[in-house]
């Protein structure tokens, strides 16, 4: 080979060493970079790792616990995944930080645009939870935008996948997203609301779940939004406790009966699956039948009695008894008790009965007159005392009131507490019988005969007597006579000396001293007696002078004077 030969040759090889370069340069610059993003296919899956070949005769590697179980490839499926460097196996590839890097522009965009992402409660926190959106930032969760509900358990929440919207992305220039599923369920909630108002009428049987329970029925679950099954609709009988007739979590079908879009509310039946028992009622019922019935509630104004499943009837308190005052049905009758009652009236469109006890039974007060007729001699027993007089009772809720005026004909009764007592038996006399206003009034004192009568008839104005003193007070002396007729003797009657004061006079009696008094003025109506002892020694004096007057008349023919009387008397 000659020179030019070996030239050229050399000339070959060193463009031939050039290319290689060129190329192996080229493969370098096109090969991944660390934090680009790849995407290739698997190739191999094992325990560890799942290879993916990436091009240029390289194979990745991802850590097959970035993977979750129900997310593991298959041999040929594409991935995406971010190299994030390399060791002596091969580029190290991340599916977790790719999907991060991706889930993160989609969120940005999402809360530009304001629509709801993906993402699963992870964590309970302080005020609310932790959400996993796929990034490397967890989302926070305001337990008050949690739910649509109020959250009894917090826990309850966890693990749950669901659609929230971006409210807060960034703070302070740095990733903090904070994200709010209360919003999108209220949305989804308001879609179907307004879908079951488009598509359902009055009439229409749906399905429901009960949600929950109130003292006024049920709340039914219509698929996120609620309808109420009021516990008068659950049932055309009666209802004590809406619990009784549906559980919590069962799923029943119901009547839809009222719907008010504008209001969003719903009204479920479960009675109008059966006939009305209203329609048949005239049938049936008619105003004045005596019925039986069972007492199901008690009320302060009376009693509820069903007579059949679905007609309930209100004895009111004042048809309990014609003679009782009942203060509580609870006294008369209880939950669950047979009872008999007529049908006073019914109201059929407002489903109403008005039932009573006590026509029952004859009305005792019909035929009161004849046992109770005025100035009939009666025995009963106190059973309350007031302050102006008491209640005996007769007979068996016939009650008579005797006043304190008519329990003594003597005594001045300020309280009848201090004469008489509850459960004394006592005779009486009746003074009073008024069947329809249901008042009998009755007398202690009547029974026997009136001393105030027979008082003045023994003693006429300008007669004397001698009584007992039985109290002084400001205006004068109490004085009671023989037969117990007690009388006053006003201060200005106490001393036949004007210019004594009545304290001087008064000074010289006390209670129990016997005193000599002139009546001075009797009214057996108005039992009032007034006595005197100034006009008592008043008389004395013309008595001892018509005496005197009388002898001298006698021994010497009218010549003893009146001066001689009165000589005489102060001489004595």
């Amino acid at each position: 080979m000659d020179e030019m030969e070996v030239e050229k040759e050399g000339s070959q090889n060193s463009k031939g060493d050039f290319q290689a370069q060129l190329e192996e340069s080229l493969k370098e610059f096109n090969a991944p970079q660390t934090g680009q993003m790849v995407e290739g296919t698997v190739v191999q899956i094992t325990n560890d790792y799942v290879y993916v070949d990436i091009g240029d005769k390289s194979e990745g590697l991802i850590p097959r616990e970035e993977f979750a179980a129900e997310e593991l490839p298959k041999e040929g499926d594409t991935v995406q995944a971010l190299l994030t460097g390399h060791n002596s196996m091969g580029p190290v590839l991340s599916k977790r930080k790719a999907d991060s890097k991706r889930y993160l522009k989609e969120i940005q965009q999402a809360w530009k645009d304001k629509t709801p992402v993906d993402g699963v409660i992870s964590k309970v926190v302080k005020s609310g939870y932790e959400v996993n959106l796929g990034i490397d930032r967890a989302a926070f969760l305001p337990i008050s935008q949690a739910d649509s509900d109020k959250i009894e358990k917090p826990e309850s929440l966890l693990g749950l996948k669901s659609k929230f919207y971006i409210e807060r992305l960034y703070s302070d220039n740095k990733l903090n997203p904070v994200v709010n599923r209360r919003k999108y369920l209220e949305e989804e909630i308001d879609t179907k609301r307004d879908a079951f108002f488009n598509n359902i009428q009055i009439g229409d049987t749906v399905k429901g779940t009960v949600k929950s329970f109130t003292s006024f029925g049920a709340f039914i679950d219509l698929g996120g939004f609620d309808g109420l099954l009021h516990i008068n609709d659950m049932s055309w009988g009666h209802v004590a406790r809406p619990k009784d007739f549906v559980k919590k979590g069962q799923e029943i079908e119901l009547k839809v009966i009222r719907l008010d879009p504008a209001e969003k509310r719903i009204n479920l039946s479960l009675k109008h699956f059966s006939e009305d028992p209203w329609v048949h009622f005239e049938e049936k019922y008619h105003v004045n039948d005596v019925v039986k019935g069972k007492v199901t509630k008690l009320t302060e104004f009376g009693a509820f009695v069903e007579l059949e499943k679905g007609i309930e009837g209100l004895v009111h308190i004042s048809e309990f008894s014609w003679t009782k005052k009942v203060n509580k049905p609870g006294d008369m009758v209880s939950v669950g008790q047979e009872v008999e009652a007529m049908i006073l009236g019914y109201d059929i469109q407002a489903g109403r009965v008005s039932l009573g006890f006590k026509q029952t039974t004859e009305n005792p007060w019909d035929t009161i007159a004849d046992r109770y007729a005025v100035g009939t001699k009666v025995k009963g027993k106190i059973v309350k005392i007031t302050n102006i007089g008491a209640f005996v009772s007769l007979e068996e809720g016939i009650d008579a009131f005797l006043h304190a005026d008519d329990i003594s004909w003597t005594k001045k009764i300020k309280h009848p507490g201090s004469e008489l007592s509850v459960d004394q038996e006592i005779e009486a006399v009746i003074l009073e019988c008024d069947s329809e206003a249901h008042k009998i009034r009755v007398g202690m004192k009547q029974v026997t005969d009136n001393p105030w009568v027979a008082f003045a008839q023994e003693y006429q104005v300008g007669s004397t007597l001698e009584g007992e003193i039985t109290s002084i007070t400001d205006f004068g002396v109490f004085v009671k006579a023989p037969n117990g007729i007690e009388g006053l003797v006003n201060k200005a009657n106490l001393s036949d000396e004007k210019d004594v004061p009545f304290e001087e006079a008064v000074a010289k009696y006390k209670v129990g001293d016997k005193l000599n008094v002139y009546v001075v003025d009797v009214n057996a109506e108005k039992e009032k007696v007034g006595f005197s002892v100034r006009e008592y020694k008043r008389k004395q004096q013309r008595d001892e002078i018509s005496q005197y007057m009388s002898s001298a008349n006698d021994n010497d023919d009218g010549a003893y004077t009146l001066g001689d009387f009165m000589k005489n008397q102060k001489n004595s």
